[in-house]
């Protein structure tokens, strides 16, 4: 389907290999319709997976070609995918090293994964949802990755139109049921067949010793405990079965009020100071029950702040920070300037698009995210004080700048076996909604609210920024991304451990989900609670919070001091946040977009191109040593062929060379220097088994 050349280590450029993909007009399909049905393609289905649908002589048109041309073949849908089966397989080398779903190949879409879908009569554009009474001539996928696929039905006929239609948009936009997401029939079909690598060993969280192992790593041991108070989730079905809380806390008030408002420990820094999370109290109508809080709320206060020896900062994030409605309305615009139909469309936003991009605000909600957590790394670090977050679920923010600060101050968090432990530490075990949160059930009341793509974008702004201090590359992070809507891995298709646990090792039983109707926006505390515990603490925490013009001196300093000596990539780590240097993740976005690649540019390629000058270099200095300890002329000798590479694009590895465009290809971003090339030469773009994910 592309065309193909070779960068040769002497500096030769071979021809481009031939493409062996025909296509096709629209047109041409009617005569050769005979020719497609006689060619079957092979279905490969999953463990489980079962065939809904199909419909034959469909033309996928090349996105890139102002959808003229394309590839004929079938469109099928099963209980897990979308997918089409062209005649292209042999257009790919086998010898090139482009990445490869080991789930799912280049032409499939799970129905996670279809954000929207639009059909196309009489050349208009128009969404489709529930029952049509007319059908389009042309289907278009919008999908969550970004992806965007045309299919062709002019030619197709006109019961396999109807089937295949409205098979898609049952599948993919009706509501679910949790038993009916395909990852219940894989599992039952792959049953004691997963094996674990013990060299990427993940710590779980799912046993007492694996929070005391945690605790002790992070010399964490002495002012906090692990507690087994809620095995077996008789105290709240909304925490983990361990979890940590300060050492003079009585286990007994964990059971009080469900967990809720109970500081519970996320990590301890160096020093002995820890960031630690509390959810809101129940609301209670009762003036009693109201009296029961402000007792308890004040012997918690007690616990957790004991000056001279234990101080702690507090920081609601639920009246002081982000809104989960600010992140929704932020992705919603930013995602629709990546989601390009064709050529023509990606070049008439092209004069406009920086300020379509300033204006979705996304990439100030991810600075945001990052400034907040340096201010309590800072708090952590430089003032060595307890940091308290606050939420109403602890749940969502909480997670995403507790995980953030982490990665910040740990370094084992910088590795992958780290990383993925700490994904599940602060996000599985935390009890963020992923099954709300992704709308995997699709319900109609809700909207995708990304939280953890969110993080995943800040972290990639650490990793593009500081690449010797990771042990992974942003293609993990890409691959991760792309695994919150592929229906095999659990990891992200639940609200909850209890809910995980009690689905997935007890299918008989049928429960209903837990869905818990946030509150008007009134801050850390519930309306009707407000009144008395703002009262009672309301003194006690304003002591707590520095004044704004002190804490963002503070922040500034800290954060200047910090950037003006050379980085210590085993250590504290901080961003950049300026203007210029938030970036957008063009691997993640702009992967599927041929006229936003730098053609033989980017990181990688230009990495590429250090390794050979690299191996040049050490060849020729074999030779001079050789010719000094003989004390003889060797004769001339060409050098040997360096390993010949691909020639890369910016966004290796979903993309390798792309087709040439007569018009210029946009600037996506000023790619930074490479930092210590001798760190750097060390490391490859690893390619994510996403069985370890």
């Amino acid at each position: 389907m592309l065309g193909k050349g070779v960068v040769g280590g002497g500096g030769g450029t071979k021809a481009p290999k031939p493409s062996f993909v025909s296509y096709v007009r629209p047109e041409e399909i009617h005569t050769n319709e005979k020719e497609v049905t006689e060619k079957e393609v092979t279905l490969h289905l999953l463990p489980g997976e079962q065939l809904l649908c199909e419909a034959s002589t469909v033309l996928k048109y090349v996105q890139e070609d102002s959808c003229q041309r394309g590839i004929y073949g079938k469109l099928v849908c099963t209980d897990f995918k979308i997918a089409f089966l062209g005649d292209d397989e042999s257009a790919l080398d086998n010898d090139e090293t482009q990445f490869k779903n080991k789930v799912i190949g280049e032409n499939d879409i799970t129905l996670h994964c279809v954000d929207q879908i639009y059909g196309v009569f009489d050349e208009k554009k128009k969404p489709l949802f529930g029952q049509l009474k007319k059908y389009p001539e042309k289907l278009i996928i919008h999908c969550k990755d970004l992806r965007v696929f045309h299919f062709g039905l002019r030619y197709t006929k006109e019961e396999e139109v109807k089937r295949i239609v409205s098979g898609i948009i049952h599948h993919t936009q009706a509501p679910k049921l949790l038993k009916r997401l395909f990852l219940f029939s894989y599992a039952a079909a792959t049953q004691n067949s997963t094996a674990t690598d013990p060299k990427n060993h993940t710590v779980m969280f799912d046993t007492l010793k694996d929070w005391c192992w945690e605790l002790e790593r992070t010399k964490g041991n002495v002012k906090y405990k692990a507690v087994s108070v809620n095995e077996g989730y008789d105290v709240s079905e909304r925490l983990p079965a361990y979890f940590v809380v300060p050492t003079p806390l009585p286990e007994e008030d964990v059971r009080c009020f469900q967990g809720r408002g109970i500081p519970i420990w996320c990590w301890s820094c160096h020093n002995g100071c820890a960031i630690l999370k509390m959810s809101a109290l129940p609301k209670e109508p009762d003036d009693g029950l109201l009296q029961n809080q402000k007792s308890f709320l004040d012997g918690i206060y007690k616990t957790i702040h004991r000056p001279p020896y234990e101080t702690v900062k507090t920081e609601d994030l639920s009246s002081n920070f982000l809104s989960l409605q600010d992140i929704q309305t932020a992705y919603s615009k930013f995602k629709q300037l990546f989601l390009i139909d064709n050529s023509t469309e990606f070049w008439d936003t092209d004069i406009k698009w920086f300020s379509l991009l300033e204006s979705s605000s996304w990439l100030d909600i991810t600075r945001r995210c990052l400034k907040k957590a340096i201010e309590i790394t800072e708090c952590l670090e430089a003032q060595n004080m307890n940091v308290l977050l606050l939420e109403e679920n602890a749940s969502d923010l909480c997670c995403l700048l507790s995980s953030l600060v982490q990665v910040m101050m740990d370094p084992h968090c910088r590795t992958r076996a780290g990383f993925q432990s700490l994904v599940q530490k602060e996000w599985i075990m935390g009890g963020h909604s992923f099954l709300d949160r992704c709308n995997h059930l699709r319900q109609s009341d809700k909207e995708e609210v990304p939280v953890f793509q969110l993080f995943l974008d800040c972290v990639w702004q650490l990793v593009h920024q500081h690449p010797p201090a990771f042990d992974f590359t942003e293609t993990y992070l890409t691959v991760l991304s792309d695994s919150l809507y592929i229906p095999i891995f659990s990891t992200f298709f639940f609200n909850s451990p209890h809910q995980k646990e009690t689905n997935m090792h007890q299918r008989q039983l049928s429960l209903p989900l837990t869905q818990s109707k946030s509150s008007p926006k009134r801050g850390f505390f519930r309306e009707e609670t407000d009144h008395l515990i703002k009262n009672l603490l309301g003194k006690r925490i304003s002591k707590l919070i520095n004044s704004s013009d002190e804490l963002q001196d503070n922040f500034r300093e800290f954060y200047e001091s910090w950037h003006s000596k050379p980085t210590d990539y085993h250590g504290l780590l901080l961003p950049h946040i300026e203007g210029p240097e938030i970036k957008v993740w063009a691997q993640r976005y702009l992967r599927w977009i041929p006229e936003a690649q730098i053609l033989g540019g980017g990181r990688v390629a230009t990495m590429s191109k250090l390794l050979e000058m690299k191996e040049e270099v050490e060849h020729l200095q074999e030779k001079i040593d050789e010719r000094h300890h003989s004390q003889e002329a060797l004769p001339a000798e060409t050098p040997p062929l360096l390993r010949s590479s691909a020639r890369l694009s910016s966004l290796f590895p979903f993309a390798l060379l792309q087709r040439h465009s007569s018009k210029p290809v946009l600037p996506t971003s000023g790619w930074k220097a490479l930092g210590d090339e001798d760190d750097l030469a060390k490391r490859e773009d690893e390619f994510v088994d996403l069985g370890d994910v």
